[in-house]
């Protein structure tokens, strides 16, 4: 037990800085722990009376944090003996400081997605009005703000696309599949870039590495059956609308792709 011991000790001891960052939720979940680990050990009488010593200072401190009251004005209540008591206070404050924690996050969510709205934005007004140097300026720099994002990646890399600037666009869906290389729909729209620069080895390439993580998909196929459309593969169209047609016959563009191979085939 002592190591237990000494752990509830470094949880107390860690309160206050935690109070000093900011970080009540920590300070309070600290003093939750350690108030468990006293109550589940046979403490010797020096060891309770330091334990006990320890924790009336740290609700001292917790009922003196001016930032904190301002979240969780309620005063918490200790006595020797009283530990217990102390754990359901400790609840209720615990409950006060996760929504406080959760709204927080949501406002920081909310502010993060508006600066990307507002940076995609801007970017897609130099779009508009052919400043390209502009608009990639304003990307990059969103990119960077935004590691990991591939969400983003791909969202500027469309808007690249529509503009006619596969090249652009290329390098971010390059970098977001970098990124997520288990998002799917990252491979279709590479595919569907590449393609556009006739770049047909590489789109293949794409397409069957997403190919090799589903078989399921009749959008990878009937893409895949384009780019052999482009290519002027027909034997390979064929084989590529067809798995799409067998996964969803109702799938329309598959069956006229499938007929216009058939005919280049003479079948």
């Amino acid at each position: 037990m002592s190591g237990e011991l000494t752990k509830a000790r470094q949880r107390l001891t860690s309160i206050n800085a935690s109070l000093k960052m900011g970080k009540y939720m920590a300070a309070a979940q600290a003093l939750n722990d350690a108030l468990i680990i006293m109550l589940s050990a046979s403490l010797l009488k020096n060891e309770r009376e330091e334990f006990t010593q320890l924790i009336d200072t740290t609700v001292y401190s917790l009922n003196n944090n001016k930032e904190l009251r301002k979240v969780y004005p309620l005063v918490l209540h200790y006595a020797p003996g009283e530990e217990k008591k102390l754990l359901g206070e400790l609840f209720e404050m615990r409950k006060v400081l996760q929504e406080d924690v959760n709204e927080n996050a949501q406002r920081d969510l909310n502010a993060l997605e508006a600066k990307k709205r507002e940076g995609l934005e801007r970017g897609q007004l130099h779009l508009d009005g052919k400043e390209y140097d502009e608009a990639r300026q304003v990307f990059d720099k969103l990119s960077g703000e935004f590691p990991g994002d591939a969400e983003l990646k791909a969202d500027i890399a469309d808007r690249y696309h529509k503009a006619g600037l596969n090249q652009d666009a290329l390098g971010h869906l390059t970098q977001a599949i970098n990124e997520s290389p288990e998002s799917l729909f990252l491979y279709n729209r590479i595919g569907i870039v590449l393609r556009k620069m006739q770049d047909y080895a590489s789109a293949e390439n794409y397409y069957l590495r997403a190919l090799a993580m589903t078989q399921k998909d009749e959008y990878l196929y009937f893409n895949l059956g384009r780019l052999y459309y482009d290519w002027q593969k027909w034997d390979k169209v064929a084989a590529a609308a067809e798995k799409a047609v067998a996964i969803n016959p109702d799938f329309a563009e598959a069956r006229k792709l499938l007929a216009f191979a058939k005919k280049k085939l003479g079948a």
